[in-house]
């Protein structure tokens, strides 16, 4: 893995590659909270496979300094500003949960250099006018939403008291990635007991918290409000993919990107959750890369 700080609008970006240096792009976007440490745990894998993954904290996680305000469509700018310094001119992008949005937005506004994209498991715009957003949701994320509604200042408190607690509680005890409390499904308690994935997720949590929750809180703002583009706007080939029994971004999300997404490839995983193993990720990640060669 190799480490760089790209400034860009004044900020700093942390960037990671890994794999091969060599090897095909592929951009892969975390979710919420995460960070630049978010990818499969087999860095050999990805290197055999040929693939330069790169990643990056969105601005208020780990190194990334913060962008107060920012919109979905906003990462499109520190996007080209990555690949810009990092030399590449095209490239796939993938984007998981949280991040697929992200990943939406960059296909939308870089067709140029965006060969292919993939939305895993990732939100539809909060304004969707035939989706009831928090239909399906558990109730954490139902709650976690709610104290967005409420503002900033609402959400930063209550971030900051959550993000203690998980900490306190993965401290304890490395396993528990995951508060109990939430309802997942048995595939997902089954890619959680893995104790690489555990590491993991880990590594990445904590590395996205440790300078604050800014970043999460203005994640979660940035779902809520117009992302700054439609997904109608799409024109290079995408890949909508979503678990069947979803709880942490319900089913019927994923059905209406796959109904507004131009032209998409649908995969709904029949009995998956929100997580999938690191040799599935792989998986789409070479996809994803042969779509570049």
């Amino acid at each position: 893995m190799a480490e760089i700080l790209i400034q860009t609008e004044g900020r700093s970006l942390a960037v990671a590659q890994w794999g091969d240096p060599d090897g095909t792009p592929v951009l892969s976007l975390h979710g919420t909270p995460g960070s630049r440490l978010t990818r499969p745990p087999d860095e050999a894998a990805i290197r055999q496979a040929g693939i330069n993954l790169i990643t990056y904290d969105r601005p208020g996680y780990g190194a990334s300094d913060r962008a107060p305000g920012r919109r979905v469509v906003d990462c499109v700018a520190d996007v080209e500003a990555i690949v810009d310094a990092l030399g590449v001119a095209r490239f796939a992008v993938t984007g998981r949960s949280g991040g697929g949005p992200h990943a939406l937005a960059v296909a939308a506004r870089l067709p140029e250099r965006v060969a292919r994209a993939e939305c895993v498991v990732g939100a539809a715009p909060a304004d969707a006018a035939d989706l009831d957003w928090t239909a399906g949701m558990d109730p954490e994320n139902v709650t976690e939403f709610g104290w967005a509604r409420d503002g900033e200042q609402v959400l930063h408190r209550e971030l900051v008291r959550l993000a203690a607690t998980d900490l306190q509680r993965m401290a304890a005890d490395p396993a528990k990635v995951v508060s109990d409390e939430w309802q997942l499904a048995d595939a997902d308690r089954r890619v959680l007991a893995r104790t690489d994935v555990q590491r993991v997720l880990g590594e990445s949590i904590r590395e996205a918290l440790r300078p604050g929750v800014w970043g999460w809180v203005d994640d979660d703002l940035a779902f809520l409000r117009p992302w700054g583009f439609a997904v109608t706007e799409i024109r290079v080939p995408v890949t909508v993919r979503y678990g069947s029994q979803d709880v942490m971004v319900p089913a019927a999300h994923g059905a209406w990107l796959a109904g507004h997404v131009p032209a998409a490839e649908v995969i709904v995983d029949d009995g998956a959750g929100h997580l999938a193993t690191p040799e599935t990720v792989v998986e789409r990640l070479i996809v994803l890369a042969a779509g570049v060669r």
